[in-house]
């Protein structure tokens, strides 16, 4: 047996593979970090041989209860992530399996590697309803790419969505890919008629260098992307400084920043209701776009989720908060589990990138029903 992580997006330390029968390893952290909880790697010589696989440090991990009820992610062919019977207990997250193939993939999430991220631009490059630009450069030199939908008349609502500031929140970019479906799709007559009155700007990876890393929650300077909005620099933070900058530019009517959530089982919208400047104009937006987007997907709900901050007591340090302050926007923080949706739990496949792309439909389907409000 062999296990490698030296591939794009990979992340795990081997401890001792002398017996398939304990296999023992640990997450890497993040680059200048105490940050870790996102692994991706590859086992090979498997076939037929009924392994025990056993991560040391996961109570060491940034969310050690989202371990509780987890089931690991696992493919043969990089494109169908199935789940695997996972315990958790003593401090170590512990699953068996026996391959059918020589080799096997496991993921905390279904991955999505840089590569792909290239082929997702270069494939909306190609529709006429798109543009891409690239904002700047990543302190590792890669691209910040920014897409633009819609070519409509003047007056248009601005509409932002931005995915990955944590990059092994990659669920968030399975629901760009679908964002991009609907949007693109020129017999959708949803999009077309809701790109009549709203003009997109996507920014589908906030964090491409900590992506590309392994890393969970930062990029290649150690910093926690959505702490970086208030302050952000092109030395610690380009990535948010290039973003921020463009909004600046832009204007905001709209904004939703998606994320991952590793320990609720839900699908839920953090708000903006702290921010010192929050107006009953934006609370009532905020209350009927989850209203709405209930309507549009069982896999949304609200009765879950996180605490509401109390009057003045928000961080503009949040992507969030910093919008909805600077812009008087409805800015929101969409999260999608690392689990299942406990609603309408899915054993074999659990919360997977399928319904990523779909629950992305059902958010500009809502989006679409109430933009002539913002």
């Amino acid at each position: 047996m062999l296990i490698s992580s030296n591939f794009d997006s990979g992340n795990i330390e081997t401890v001792d593979l002398n017996d398939t029968s304990n296999v023992r390893l640990r997450i890497r952290r993040d680059n200048k970090s105490d940050f870790f909880q996102w692994f991706h790697f590859r086992a090979s010589g498997v076939q037929d041989i009924l392994c025990r696989f056993v991560i040391e440090n996961a109570a060491d991990a940034a969310y050690a209860d989202g371990w509780i009820g987890y089931n690991v992610c696992a493919s043969y062919d990089r494109e169908n992530w199935f789940r695997i019977p996972t315990d958790y207990s003593d401090g170590q997250l512990v699953w068996e399996f026996e391959a059918d193939q020589d080799s096997l993939y496991f993921a905390y999430f279904a991955p999505y590697s840089m590569e792909r991220h290239a082929d997702l631009i270069a494939d909306v490059a190609a529709s006429p309803l798109a543009r891409t630009h690239v904002l700047g450069h990543t302190l590792d030199g890669q691209d910040m790419d920014l897409v633009e939908v819609g070519h409509g008349p003047d007056g248009r609502k601005a509409i932002w969505l931005i995915a990955r500031q944590h990059p092994g929140e990659t669920m968030a970019e399975w629901w760009m890919e679908g964002a991009f479906d609907f949007l693109l799709d020129e017999d959708n007559p949803v999009a077309r008629a809701l790109l009549d009155k709203a003009h997109f700007y996507i920014v589908p990876n906030m964090n491409p260098d900590g992506s590309r890393r392994g890393n969970l929650r930062t990029n290649a300077a150690g910093a926690n992307l959505n702490r970086e909005w208030r302050d952000a620099t092109m030395e610690n933070s380009p990535e948010v400084y290039l973003v921020r900058r463009k909004m600046q530019e832009t204007g905001v009517d709209f904004h939703l920043d998606v994320h991952g959530d590793e320990d609720l089982p839900y699908n839920f919208i953090a708000g903006f209701e702290g921010v010192p400047s929050v107006t009953e104009r934006q609370l009532k937006l905020l209350d009927t776009y989850q209203s709405l987007l209930c309507d549009m997907s069982p896999d949304f709900q609200r009765e879950h989720g996180y605490p509401v901050d109390a009057p003045g007591t928000s961080d503009l340090r949040k992507c969030t908060d910093y919008v909805a302050e600077t812009f008087g926007a409805l800015s929101m923080t969409l999260e999608m589990p690392f689990k299942d949706n406990a609603n309408l739990p899915d054993a074999d496949w659990g919360w997977s990138p399928e319904r990523c792309r779909h629950l992305a439909h059902a958010c500009l389907a809502a989006l679409a029903q109430m933009v002539d409000e913002l």
